[in-house]
């Protein structure tokens, strides 16, 4: 016998954006599982649902549940004023995250080979140099914002080399891609939301010059490879889709990247026995690596939109429903995991996580993400002797629906 489909009390406490729970997410997240996996949350107009075994028979399913709206969801809820400068771009149409076959087919070749095992060897050491580079602009002062600092423009100037965009206007990308989340999570005063709405049309206009400049002068670059791909397609791909792609490109490409850095770097402070065990075996860093983004899941959630009536968890979901899949919860899931709570980079089944997503829509930037964070944290242990979280600090964290990252840490060492 399925549940009522009547909102829960449990979803009417249910405000990840908002503090405490964005956060410290996980006790809510926990109690959920415990007492009701599957609710409904009247502040997102969704259904959430937190255990993993449930979350991955979503993610499979794809005849039963649509990745449309996936990262758009809180577009319905956008002011008019905020529709009204958008008008004056392209429209967010769907692209790589929030498509479904045979449409996500065509974006997903457009980019997949940017990412292939040949390329990452051959960006390799540039992402070598790039971090000593940063490491070496700071390491004297003794203090400094690991995220400010080395996280966010490592991340960022790599999918800056990716693409083809010049390191001089990565400082613009990063405003931009503010803009952008703050517009999809539609949060936060509306006068505010105009003024990122503004930034993601100057972020459309940027990308769509870069791609008519490609068209003419092609380079060894992304947006030269997606310009000539889309150029061959049947029917040939709009200019509004191809910078939909690239926006979710570049945003996922280093926000992701960047929370996951901070975030190993600050569990492994939390953890000094840990710390130790990599310094003394650098071996463990690439474990270290997965188990971070067990713990800390960058991609904190995605949605889906039920295509027909289901049920989840003893619930049933009625057609056309949107599903928030919280991939944190999975992964600190008590039925999954043994011990979830302990940060243990020596986990022998830590690679089940559910961090990258699953399936088809499995992260095309996975093995970037890992390679990045690696390098990162080989470097920070081998040149920042003493590492310690700076006392008394209260990181923020970016407010939006799909992407948890810290918004600064606060790190101390010997010099």
């Amino acid at each position: 016998m399925s549940k009522t489909n009547a909102p829960s009390g449990l979803g009417s406490e249910y405000h990840p954006l908002d503090s405490p729970q964005l956060e410290e997410p996980h006790p809510f997240l926990a109690r959920a599982r415990r007492e009701e996996p599957v609710f409904f949350s009247p502040a997102l107009s969704s259904w959430v649902v937190t255990r993993h075994a449930d979350i991955s028979a979503v993610v499979a399913d794809t005849a039963r549940f649509s990745s449309a709206e996936s990262i758009t969801v809180g577009a319905a809820t956008m002011p008019p004023e905020v529709v009204t400068v958008l008008m004056g771009g392209y429209p967010l149409v769907p692209s790589l995250v929030d498509n479904d076959p045979p449409a996500h087919t065509r974006f997903r070749s457009l980019v997949s080979k940017a990412f292939t095992g040949r390329r990452l060897t051959e960006l390799e050491p540039f992402i070598r140099t790039r971090v000593d580079e940063l490491l070496h602009s700071f390491r004297h002062e003794g203090r400094a914002d690991l995220f400010l600092r080395f996280a966010h423009p490592l991340s960022s100037s790599i999918i800056a080399e990716i693409l083809g965009i010049p390191r001089s206007d990565i400082h613009r990308f990063r405003r931009w891609s503010d803009d952008l989340s703050t517009v999809l999570a539609a949060h936060g005063p509306v006068e505010h939301q105009v003024a990122c709405a503004r930034g993601v049309v100057d972020f459309q206009r940027y990308l769509a010059s870069a791609l008519e400049e490609r068209k003419t002068a092609p380079r060894e670059d992304l947006l030269s490879d997606i310009v000539t791909g889309a150029q061959g397609m049947t029917p040939p791909m709009s200019m509004a889709e191809l910078v939909s792609l690239l926006m979710q490109v570049h945003f996922a490409g280093h926000e992701t990247t960047a929370g996951l850095i901070v975030g190993a770097v600050e569990l492994l402070l939390h953890h000094p026995e840990q710390l130790r065990a990599l310094r003394d075996d650098p071996g463990l860093i690439a474990g270290a690596v997965e188990e971070a983004l067990r713990m800390t899941s960058p991609v904190h959630a995605m949605f889906r939109t039920a295509l027909e009536a289901v049920e989840l968890g003893g619930v049933s979901i009625p057609k056309g429903a949107h599903i928030r899949i919280v991939y944190a919860s999975a992964n600190r899931d008590e039925a999954r995991f043994h011990e979830p709570e302990r940060f243990d980079p020596r986990r022998p089944d830590v690679k089940k996580h559910l961090a990258f997503g699953q399936g088809l829509h499995f992260c095309i930037g996975a093995p970037l993400a890992r390679l990045e964070a690696r390098l990162a944290l080989e470097a920070l242990l081998r040149s920042l002797p003493g590492l310690r979280l700076v006392p008394g600090q209260k990181p923020g964290f970016l407010k939006n629906v799909t992407v948890r990252r810290h918004e600064s840490l606060e790190v101390a060492w010997d010099v």
